[in-house]
């Protein structure tokens, strides 16, 4: 993934945040749900309303960190500071949602309730800022695709440590599978984590210098400042796509521990999941090197068509089909990392096209609205999908009803296809390409030499 203008040591600091979040993130997204229903004892509904509701509070705090950190100004910069202090405090908050008292069922969700919030806006404080930080590193079109490829295939490393370390804890510690080695399991990943994320966010703190001369945001406050985005039409075209998309990519991560066990018949969800990240992490450069000659955009659809199309025949499987499902799994994940990474490359072009309207520079709220954008998604994805699967009679630890088992497949592999080829249709209307996008940052650059002309 070699790149123009940025050292090594620089794009590997800026990643090891997102390797480290993401080590972090699959617990939370992925096994903690069912340690919390199945070991814990928390009813599925209101688990899933929980988790609804803290995707909603997220919908207020992203895009407001985003504004605080675009007007902040100080000796270290404008996303720094909220970088090591919001990875410090995840590494807390985590600890204590990890480690649940052993009480009713009621006071383990207030518990839950409690903690999910207190870790998500910590969550917020940190990753708005470190992803608002990337924009900025590097204007060069291409320079950004090789620098957010290098930034999320950390983070699909990270899912990838993530979706092993469970395993390996649980084998390292002689843990047995019941629920009290659930427990420990659990709170040997907040032991372990912690160092992780104060050093992956030191590192990027100290080694990633803020550009300077910046035309620091005024705080306008949210309203006003979405209202301001109402001509940026790349943005939005960008983002509804992308919405749209991850609403239904966030349903197989939701659902795959389910699915495993109760379509396939199968334990290894383990196996599957580093199958997928591993396919995915191993072929990113192959779609950076596509970008540079097609473009980001074209890049983009194309890994879309191939990450959902290969996964709808997941629909039609049932007990024992672990082969094909693996298959498929490795089809899917051909196309993986590039939906990561390539979006989030266009989107850096786009705040671009916002300092050309604006004249200022606004990372932070932009990244903000993104990041709802992604949050809500796994709120759909984790609220509905929990609510569908418990509406429709799922209980832990048994077999599931003929009902269940459909609703299983349907959820996990049919709408997210479906909302891959709506986002995929809404994203061929994306305008900028390199040679737009080279004539914004030549406006941008004219007007910022104009007035040291003048001074001249």
């Amino acid at each position: 993934m070699a790149g123009t203008g940025l050292s090594t040591n620089i794009k590997l600091a800026y990643a090891s945040p997102a390797f480290a979040l993401a080590v972090v993130g699959i617990p939370v997204y992925v096994y903690m749900p069912k340690l919390y229903t199945d070991v814990v004892g928390v009813d599925i509904a209101v688990l899933g309303a929980l988790l609804f509701g803290v995707r909603l509070f997220d919908a207020v705090t992203d895009p407001l960190i985003g504004l605080w950190s675009d007007a902040t100004r100080s000796r270290w910069g404008r996303r720094r500071p909220f970088i090591a202090a919001g990875m410090a405090l995840v590494a807390l908050s985590l600890f204590f949602l990890f480690t649940p008292p052993d009480t009713r069922p009621t006071a383990a969700a207030v518990w839950f309730g409690v903690w999910i919030y207190v870790l998500f806006f910590f969550w917020t404080m940190a990753t708005v800022p470190f992803e608002a930080l990337g924009p900025e590193i590097t204007f060069d079109y291409h320079a950004r695709t090789t620098l957010f490829g290098w930034r999320d295939g950390a983070l699909i490393a990270g899912t990838l440590v993530a979706a092993a370390s469970p395993a390996l804890i649980q084998a390292l510690f002689g843990l047995g599978a019941d629920a009290r080695g659930e427990r420990e399991k659990f709170y040997w990943m907040a032991i372990l984590y912690a160092p992780l994320l104060l050093a992956s966010g030191a590192w990027c703190v100290a080694s990633v210098s803020e550009r300077s001369g910046v035309s620091v945001a005024a705080c306008t406050g949210l309203l006003r400042g979405i209202r301001a985005l109402g001509r940026n039409r790349p943005f939005w075209v960008l983002l509804a796509s992308y919405t749209i998309s991850a609403v239904g990519n966030n349903l197989p991560a939701t659902l795959i521990l389910f699915y495993v066990q109760y379509v396939l018949e199968s334990v290894r969800a383990d196996l599957f999941l580093m199958l997928y990240f591993v396919t995915g992490i191993l072929l990113l450069p192959a779609w950076i090197a596509l970008a540079r000659r097609v473009g980001k955009k074209w890049a983009w659809l194309g890994a879309m068509g191939v990450n959902s199309g290969a996964f709808t025949g997941v629909y039609f499987l049932g007990p024992g089909d672990t082969l094909l499902y693996g298959l498929l799994v490795v089809a899917s994940g051909i196309g993986f990392g590039a939906t990561l990474a390539l979006p989030s490359a266009i989107q850096a072009d786009v705040i671009d096209y916002d300092e050309l309207q604006t004249g200022r520079r606004r990372e932070g709220l932009y990244i903000g609205l993104w990041s709802i954008s992604r949050k809500l998604a796994a709120a759909v994805g984790v609220g509905a999908g929990l609510a569908l699967l418990g509406a429709s009679g799922y209980t832990p630890n048994r077999a599931q009803s003929p009902e269940v088992v459909h609703m299983l497949r349907v959820l996990y592999a049919l709408v997210p296809a479906i909302c891959n080829l709506l986002g995929l249709v809404i994203a061929m209307t994306y305008p900028i390409d390199e040679t737009l996008h080279r004539k914004i940052r030549a406006q941008i650059d004219a007007r910022h030499a104009v007035p040291s002309s003048r001074r001249a």
